[in-house]
């Protein structure tokens, strides 16, 4: 029997990505996919477009959403760590999770203005105003603010805004509102979802602290972790692996396509090798229909 695949990571227009919901579609569909997931950050807005064109094109769209979390680190003088948990299954219109999605678009808004003028400060001719114009569909985000930059001629390259300007830490960067990680699992539940614990290997934490993470995130119900990646070598998913199964989880996996905006990352395959099988969807699917 043909073998089919998924892809359980994926971001549109809605967040930070380059394709449209229904783009998105499309490209599931001529990549062989049977089935993607649509993860956009802090923001469920692109899933009933997506749902719709899924339907039409005859493949399954699983409801989700990527949220952005914050966790100090034992042992390392209150150091923290940006830390992501994937939502798959969720109910997109759940009350809790519009109020808290709400929150962090707010939270953004003014988080890009405080950018912008930053920017502005360091002589860089940007306004709200125009990065609206030149995404009239899209949620503004750091990459939005990058590649307007770029095209305008003004940095020699999208990389170049994020490690001069507006990366982590940067002149330009301002900070924004986030929650726990187990705080991002409860929300998930709520919202009828599972919740997985996305590419735990980028955090650059280890072994010790990584296993603390998932300690922590299990007291709220962690279900799984994702253990396949488009960034990770043999030895990252074989060590991924080997947390899911001393930890009872399940595993997830996705490239984290984000479209022109990550070039070398393409639907499903991730930077070419990518291949997470439907089993993988289908164990993750019983999983929900337990909650």
């Amino acid at each position: 029997m043909k073998q089919t695949y998924v892809d359980l990571h994926v971001h549109s227009t809605e967040s930070d990505g380059t394709f449209t919901p229904e783009e998105l579609v499309a490209a599931a569909k001529e990549a062989g996919l049977c089935a993607f997931a649509l993860t956009d950050h802090d923001t469920t807005a692109g899933i009933a477009a997506a749902a719709a064109a899924a339907k039409e094109a005859g493949i399954t769209l699983v409801p989700g959403i990527e949220l952005s979390t914050e966790y100090a680190i034992p042992s390392e003088n209150e150091q923290t760590r940006e830390i992501h948990v994937v939502g798959l299954f969720i109910d997109p219109d759940n009350p809790k999770l519009a109020a808290k999605t709400k929150e962090f678009r707010d939270c953004r808004d003014n988080r890009n203005e405080k950018m912008l003028e930053a920017l502005r400060g360091r002589g860089f001719s940007i306004t709200m105003e125009a990065l609206r114009a030149e995404n009239p569909d899209s949620v503004i985000t750091r990459a939005n603010i990058a590649r307007f930059l770029f095209s305008h001629g003004q940095l020699t390259s999208v990389r170049e805004a994020f490690e001069k300007y507006i990366g982590d830490g940067c002149c330009c960067y301002v900070g924004r509102f986030k929650i726990s990680p187990m705080e991002a699992v409860h929300l998930i539940h709520e919202a009828g979802g599972i919740a997985i614990l996305a590419h735990p290997m980028l955090y650059h934490m280890n072994p010790a602290q990584i296993q603390q993470l998932i300690d922590d995130m299990k007291t709220a119900g962690l279900d799984g972790i994702e253990a396949l990646y488009s960034t990770y070598t043999p030895d990252d998913e074989r060590l991924i692996k080997d947390l899911a199964v001393r930890n009872h989880l399940l595993i997830s996996g996705g490239s984290d396509f984000h479209g022109t905006t990550k070039p070398a990352i393409r639907l499903g395959v991730g930077k070419g090798n990518l291949r997470i099988p439907a089993s993988v969807l289908d164990a993750l699917t019983e999983k929900a229909g337990q909650k």
